[in-house]
Formats: C-alpha cells, structure tokens, sequence
C-alpha cells in the first residue's frame, strides 16, 4: 500500500521530512476493521510527532489521526460494522496513522460516516468533534439541553480545528452563552458564523474583553494556554471550570486555588491508550455527531483542501499548522 511516513525528525521544510513510501498491507484481526482510507485532516498533533518522535532506526512512523473511508475486511469479533460500511473516526496514539491507502483501526473507536458529507468533510471532524464533546460534557462537565443558565462559556481559539466544532456544539446543545476568541477579522468572522453568542479578540487583555459580559464560569484554552493563564485566572467567575487541550510549558496551578477553580485535561486518546472498560464511548459519541450532521445542526469544519494525499501536499499541511494561521481544518483526499 502507498503510505507517507517518516524516519527522522526534521523540520517540515527539509526533503525527507515526510516521504512517500510503499508498506505491506495490514490483515484485521481481534476487534479491528481493515479501512480503506479516501480522505484525512490533518491536526497539531501531527507536527509534534514529526517534531518530537523518532521511529526506531531504519522502521517508518505513519502519521494521521483522522479519517473517513470504506471498511474492506473486519476481525473476527468485529460487531458493529460490516464490509462496505462508510466509516469516520480519529484513531488510537500508539498505532499507525491514517496516512495509508489501508489502516487497522478497533471498532470501538470509529463511527459510521453521516450520510449527508462527502468522504473528505467527513475526515475534518472526528478528532475534533471527540476533543470538543469529551471537553464539553465529560470534562467540565456542561449539561445538554437548552434550558436557560446563567453559565458562560469561553473559548481560546475558537477558530481553530476543536473550537470550530466546540462552537457549533456549545451553541446547538446547550444554554449556555458562548463566547470565541479570534484575532483576524476573518477567523472572527468564522467564530461568528459558527454561532458564537459574542466574538472578541484574544491578542488583546482577555479581562478587559469579556469584562462587560458579566461572569464567566467556563474557560477553555485550546492553544497558548501559558500566555493567557494569567488573564483566565483573573476573568474566571469562582468556582469556575478551566479546560485546556495545548501543552504549556509550565503553569503555577496555585493562582487557582484563590477561586477554588478546577483544572481539566482533555486528551481524546486517552481511551485507546490505556483501552479503558467505556472506550465504546468513542463509537456512541461519533454515532450521535453523524445523526446531528445529518439532522442539519452541525456543519463540516473544513477549511481548506490541499488535494491528493501525498508527501508534498501533507508537508504544505504541516506547514500551514505550524504556522498558526489555519482557519477549521485541512483535508486532502485520495491516492
């Protein structure tokens, strides 16, 4: 099978950073389905791996953890998908990547594809949809349902791949108030169009931009974490919720204790890694998010489309990333 993968960690501008290569086949066994891949996105977490994990000598490490595509062989235990299944899904940490003509991947994690999306829509939201949902409703913990509440939701970077979708969800399943972040009048542009209740700019004091919102009881930071810790702290009602997803350098938890503020951690591997007794969760969760796309409440998170899956076009990707500029999230579709 094609595949595109790496052996060094290299920056992306550098030949080998990411090459096309050709890899046996995989066989399912146990639990897994044996998909055909027909589009990916592309996430952070794919240029820290390339950055920060070295494969052992001369072995390939496949990046990808997104992916929409046609189950062509199931393992033996396999029970919830049949042959032929349009299935979506984000993938487990500790397997190879999506970024293969073929991917082994447990049933338990993987969801069929809402009808209403094309393969490469499809491929822009699990890793999201599972990141915001986890956040939303296991992390801190909000309640769905559109019964009025006085909570306050804000979300640091809002225009990016999660709080894309962290919006829509925030905004069509809940009461709560929602509030993104973005810099550029074009990313605010998009926050408003997801359906943020109020859009303000998070280059300038946090504090001084939400101030006349009144209390804010939920605060998610989706990137930079360690530069607005300061601000988050000083704008959060008490006993309010923080989430984060980045990985700040460091951060003096102690300036929570004041408030009584609870810190939460969303790492949406977390089931695969440690393959915990509710890691069918995933599949229930990407079951529901296909029934609401295709009920019309949530919309596809793509931002731009680099084409065919091949090195040269995953490196612009990577590169896009990096750079800290991308609006929803990239796709690219096809061998």
């Amino acid at each position: 099978m094609k595949a595109i993968a790496y052996q060094q960690t290299l920056p992306i501008d550098h030949t080998d950073a990411l090459q096309d290569i050709t890899l046996p086949d995989p066989v399912a066994t146990g639990r897994d389905l044996l998909v055909e891949i027909k589009a990916i996105s592309v996430n952070p977490v794919d240029t820290k791996i390339r950055q920060n994990v070295a494969p052992e000598a001369g072995q390939w490490k496949v990046l990808g953890w997104d992916a929409a595509g046609v189950v062509r062989a199931v393992g033996p235990e396999v029970t919830h998908f049949k042959i032929g299944d349009r299935v979506w899904y984000a993938g487990d940490l500790t397997r190879a990547g999506t970024n293969a003509e073929l991917h082994l991947v447990d049933e338990r994690i993987v969801g069929h594809m809402p009808a209403a999306l094309d393969f490469a829509q499809a491929a822009a939201l699990p890793l999201t949809a599972i990141t915001a949902w986890e956040m939303l409703f296991d992390r801190l913990q909000l309640v769905p349902g559109k019964q009025a509440t006085d909570q306050q939701l804000l979300i640091i970077g809002a225009s990016g791949g999660v709080g894309s979708i962290m919006v829509q969800l925030a905004r069509r399943l809940t009461g709560v108030t929602v509030i993104g972040t973005a810099s550029r009048p074009e990313t605010q542009a998009w926050v408003r169009d997801l359906g943020a209740h109020h859009v303000v700019d998070h280059s300038r004091p946090l504090a001084a931009e939400v101030a006349h919102l009144g209390p804010i009881s939920h605060v998610v930071s989706l990137n930079q974490t360690d530069a607005h810790f300061a601000q988050i702290v000083e704008l959060i009602a008490p006993q309010g919720r923080v989430g984060l997803i980045d990985d700040p350098a460091a951060l003096d938890v102690r300036a929570l204790k004041r408030k009584s503020l609870s810190l939460h951690w969303e790492f949406m591997y977390t089931r695969s890694m440690f393959g915990t007794a509710d890691m069918i969760a995933q599949h229930l969760l990407l079951e529901e998010m296909a029934a609401l796309i295709d009920a019309g409440l949530i919309r596809s998170t793509v931002g731009d489309h680099f084409g065919r899956i091949n090195a040269a076009n995953l490196k612009r990707a990577h590169a896009k990333l990096e750079s800290n500029t991308a609006r929803g999230k990239i796709v690219l579709e096809g061998f």
